[in-house]
């Protein structure tokens, strides 16, 4: 009985957690990998990673752009970043993201599972990364714009992490024009306040 006293202290506060958040919640994280640390220091933000929460039968999860595009549940996705460490954010005019919204929201972003990681950041929507899933979720379901995309050359783009993965990723034929979407751009949304 003792250790059924124990298990239910420990699993009480996660979920008491989630339910705090909302289907359509933004979640952000800092990803330990060198990308992430790339996207850091080309954003000069704490957050390189970056999904939408949805709950299904009761259990939060996160939709995210990873390898494939998919989700995970809410619990192993906070898990998965630095120290466990996350925030979360929400509309501030709640009226703006309406029942309706909330499913095409959902809809628009189950269509995207499957796609692969896009590496090189490309506009696209033939793949995915993780911050341009979550603006075209919201523009394309809801006509909601989180934040105006911006090209890569507008980006810090001059630091040694990030230099070193544009020369593997793109070669010589670094793509400085092309329109991109940062987890930093959509954390500083002023459309958005923070929940947690």
């Amino acid at each position: 009985m003792k250790h059924i006293f124990y298990l239910f202290l420990i699993v009480l506060p996660l979920s008491a957690c989630s339910q705090q958040y909302r289907d359509g919640d933004l979640i952000f994280q800092s990803s330990p990998s060198r990308q992430s640390a790339a996207i850091e220091e080309a954003t000069q933000s704490p957050y390189s990673h970056c999904g939408i929460i949805f709950y299904e039968n009761n259990v939060a999860y996160v939709y995210e752009a990873v390898q494939p595009v998919g989700k995970r549940r809410l619990d192993e996705w906070i898990e998965s970043g630095v120290n466990g460490e996350f925030v979360v954010k929400r509309l501030k005019d709640s009226l703006l993201l309406t029942e309706n919204g909330i499913k095409a929201l959902k809809s628009y972003t189950v269509e995207q599972f499957g796609k692969n990681y896009d590496g090189k950041f490309n506009w696209s929507d033939k793949e995915m990364y993780c911050s341009e899933l979550v603006y075209k979720g919201y523009w394309n379901a809801c006509h909601i714009k989180l934040a105006n995309p911006k090209a890569l050359r507008e980006f810090n783009i001059d630091g040694p992490i990030v230099r070193k993965i544009m020369k593997e990723r793109y070669g010589n034929d670094i793509p400085y024009e092309e329109p991109m979407i940062s987890p930093d751009q959509l954390v500083n949304s002023s459309l958005l306040r923070t929940v947690n």
